[in-house]
């Protein structure tokens, strides 16, 4: 079974969702759209405001998920977190995190991975 590169990626955003919530985080949106482009989710822990991008790969024989967040993705990340803030949506502290997520070759999850404070 062969699945769009979107597909794939609102597979791992639903992965995502579900494994920062068994992490405590309540998710407060999904695919909330910027001027700039699209935040993957909007989590809370605690009182922080999480903004998460999520990377997907099925397989990891052409690189990590990690290794695409290179400086450019990760200053478009920081814009959009800046223009949620920026709009009043929230007014305490905040932080950009990554889920890094590996498919297997039936598209189940290989490896979640959670980087904080990227």
């Amino acid at each position: 079974m062969y699945m769009e590169k979107l597909d794939v990626g609102r597979l791992g955003e639903k992965l995502a969702s579900e494994y920062l919530r068994k992490q405590g985080y309540t998710i407060l949106a999904q695919n909330y759209r910027t001027r700039y482009a699209e935040i993957d989710l909007i989590a809370k822990q605690k009182d922080v405001l999480v903004i998460v991008e999520v990377r997907t790969k099925v397989g990891e024989q052409f690189g990590t998920p990690e290794e695409t967040l290179n400086y450019k993705k990760l200053q478009k990340v920081r814009r959009n977190a800046e223009a949620y803030v920026a709009y009043g949506k929230w007014k305490g502290p905040c932080r950009i995190d990554a889920v890094c997520i590996v498919l297997a070759e039936d598209y189940t999850p290989q490896r979640i991975e959670h980087h904080e404070n990227i």
